[in-house]
């Protein structure tokens, strides 16, 4: 089972001790912004074991994310492959969800950076993707940050219907030639 490292993360498997702060980051109705809803302590609990599940099943996925420094669990950073038929399907992507408290940081970047290296050195991945709702501006900067190329279509996600705010998103990709840029 992989686990990752950075100067500030460690990115690693889930603990039963991260279910009660991940269940907080997903109620908090600013975190959860772009997301169609907010999550029960039962809906939060179900997708970090699902993350868990995952991860002892491929060696990889979204890993919670770890602070070095004081070993304060801040969300999660990793790859995943997605289940809604997207316009760049079959693919995997890059993906992060942080407590506020954690934010402007560059914790996602420097983890996402991390998880953009491990895809293409030892998962040998050609393309990396990475999508949000095209109203989500911080996540959209992270992309950007990390020197991923956005397309210049936008899509209406699968699973959103189609008039809903947040449905319009953008698609970025990262591919193994594409040299990783500091945050």
């Amino acid at each position: 089972m992989t686990e990752l490292r950075t100067a500030r993360l460690l990115l690693r498997q889930w603990r039963q001790s991260d279910l009660e702060p991940f269940a907080a980051l997903n109620a908090d109705p600013e975190v959860m912004r772009y997301f169609p809803e907010t999550l029960s302590r039962q809906e939060s609990d179900s997708m970090a074991l699902r993350c868990r599940e995952l991860i002892e099943e491929r060696g990889w996925g979204f890993w919670a994310a770890e602070e070095l420094a004081t070993g304060e669990f801040v969300g999660f950073i990793g790859l995943h492959v997605p289940a809604a038929v997207l316009p760049c399907s079959p693919c995997v992507e890059v993906g992060w969800r942080l407590g506020k408290k954690h934010w402007g940081h560059g914790l996602a970047t420097e983890g996402a950076r991390a998880c953009l290296d491990f895809a293409f050195t030892g998962l040998r991945l050609s393309e990396v993707v990475a999508f949000t709702s095209v109203q989500n501006v911080r996540s959209e900067s992270v992309m950007q940050r990390l020197g991923m190329q956005r397309d210049s279509l936008t899509f209406i996600h699968p699973s959103l219907p189609d008039a809903h705010w947040l449905s319009e998103h953008c698609l970025y990709r990262a591919h193994c030639s594409v040299k990783v840029t500091g945050g």
